[in-house]
């Protein structure tokens, strides 16, 4: 793939991951490590500023490291989950439409919860 695909694709999920801080149900902490992973193959500055961000670094060096995700980003991630699914189905027009999201949002939920913590410092 060229490098300029894996930027693309890094700097899109990085901005999907900061929307995510925002909107409930938009989950930052994977959208966040797919950057990192695209930033590496595309960009050594922007992996370096990733490992340097204040908010993102954590998860992303977690992720380097250990390949582990905090317990506050896995609670995080699934409140705003439950948060969106709730509000899938107070919102939708069709329950079916809300059931494919929190679906969706489950399968995240469990390949989450099923990742490592980091050891604690």
């Amino acid at each position: 793939m060229p490098r300029w695909l894996y930027l693309a694709l890094a700097y899109v999920c990085l901005g999907l991951g900061f929307i995510g801080i925002f909107v409930p149900g938009l989950p930052t902490t994977p959208f966040v490590l797919v950057a990192a992973w695209a930033a590496a193959r595309g960009s050594a500055r922007l992996h370096r500023w990733l490992h340097s961000h204040a908010i993102f670094g954590p998860m992303v060096r977690d992720w380097d490291r250990y390949q582990a995700v905090s317990r506050r980003a896995k609670w995080t991630a699934t409140l705003s989950m439950i948060a969106c699914g709730v509000i899938f189905f107070l919102t939708s027009p069709r329950w079916w439409m809300a059931a494919i999201g929190c679906g969706i949002m489950t399968v995240v939920a469990i390949w989450l919860w099923l990742r490592p913590e980091p050891p604690k410092p």
